[in-house]
């Protein structure tokens, strides 16, 4: 299981527009924000990217790199993007199963066609949301098994302006023993 404070897994995969996409790499002023997508069979997906996409420059005012990415090949990938109309947003691609799975990410299998006709892939990962400091640490996470109710982005930028202003740590890193609890006590 990931934990914040701890490396991030390797993540190195190819972009649409933006040459190879390195987390080792990669030197943001601050963090990267990574989203991995379900794919171009999910609808909440392309609307979720819009919305980073559009909030893109405001990471980037933080300190903040953005990525999307997903397990689909260049093809989806590249229809996804036009679909979104990214501008701001670098769409990475060829997510391997396993390299999901090392980033803890859940994995589904396919139900064949979703509500907009696209088919599901036989195989591919639930989304996930991760902020990596620029040490390459992982200072946030948030994986879901689901395609519903994922963390906002814009409350993501205001979040971000109190870590920043008040150097704010990592939380829930500690991966220790957990002592017994306390019996209760009857008064």
């Amino acid at each position: 299981m990931l934990t914040p404070r701890q490396k991030a897994p390797a993540l190195a995969l190819r972009t649409l527009d933006h040459g190879r996409f390195d987390l080792a790499t990669e030197s943001p002023e601050r963090m990267t924000l990574i989203c991995f997508y379900r794919g171009l069979h999910c609808p909440i997906c392309a609307n979720y990217l819009k919305e980073l996409d559009r909030l893109a420059p405001e990471f980037a005012v933080r300190g903040v790199t953005t990525v999307a990415i997903s397990s689909d090949g260049e093809e989806r990938a590249r229809q996804m993007a036009d679909k979104i109309q990214a501008k701001n947003l670098r769409v990475a691609y060829g997510l391997g199963l396993s390299d999901a799975r090392s980033w803890g990410l859940y994995i589904s299998s396919s139900r064949g066609k979703t509500s907009i006709g696209i088919e599901e892939p036989a195989l591919f990962s639930e989304p996930g949301v991760f902020l990596i400091s620029a040490d390459q640490t992982v200072y946030y996470l948030s994986v879901q098994s689901m395609p519903f109710v994922r963390p906002s982005f814009a409350e993501m930028v205001q979040a971000l302006d109190f870590v920043i202003k008040n150097d704010y740590p990592a939380r829930g890193e500690y991966a220790g023993a957990i002592p017994d609890e306390c019996a209760p006590t009857s008064e």
